[in-house]
């Protein structure tokens, strides 16, 4: 009987240090990191803008490529119609203005076959894009973006590295115009 007891004793003796040990430093640690930086951490939606409308007016073309600053200015205007986050309106009824100019365009050879033919071109393209608060005319942010388009040289034309280059830049420019990181 008194070793069963004494048993019993040094069980709960290495369970009790075994929780001082282990279970309470861990306890202890998640309680802390849910109280403090880890906290930030959320499934709600708190990453969103807080602007409502915005006024997207054509784009600028600052290179000689004809009709690309057009393009992108649409798919834009596209995106963030079927985003619905944000409201594409006129003007005088916007919170900010997104400006856009297309300040470099390139197509260079990407690939080359056996025969050092060329078998794939490459489409780089760099827009400077602005948001402005369309009140009190104040940036609220101004980033370059920059993006490649790869297109096969028999298959396809270059306005298919275009669109492959201008379908990454709405997504981009979506997402910093968006989302409030």
């Amino acid at each position: 009987m008194v070793d069963a007891q004494n048993e019993t004793s040094r069980h709960n003796g290495l369970f009790n240090n075994w929780m001082k040990r282990f279970v309470l430093p861990s306890v202890l640690m998640v309680v802390v990191c849910l109280g403090s930086t880890c906290g930030i951490y959320s499934f709600t939606p708190g990453g969103k803008s807080s602007i409502k409308t915005i006024f997207i007016p054509q784009f600028e073309n600052k290179t000689i490529e004809v009709g690309l600053s057009g393009q992108m200015t649409d798919l834009v205007v596209d995106a963030f119609i079927r985003d619905g986050s944000i409201k594409v309106v006129e003007r005088d009824k916007a919170e900010a203005i997104l400006h856009g100019v297309l300040s470099n365009y390139r197509r260079e050879a990407y690939t080359y076959d056996e025969a050092d033919n060329v078998s794939q071109y490459v489409v780089k393209v760099t827009f400077t894009v602005e948001l402005r608060n369309a009140t009190e005319n104040e940036a609220i942010w101004l980033e370059t973006f920059y993006s490649e388009g790869i297109y096969n040289a028999a298959s396809e034309s270059e306005e298919d590295g275009q669109t492959r280059a201008a379908d990454k830049l709405v997504v981009d420019i979506i997402n910093r115009t968006t989302k409030n990181w």
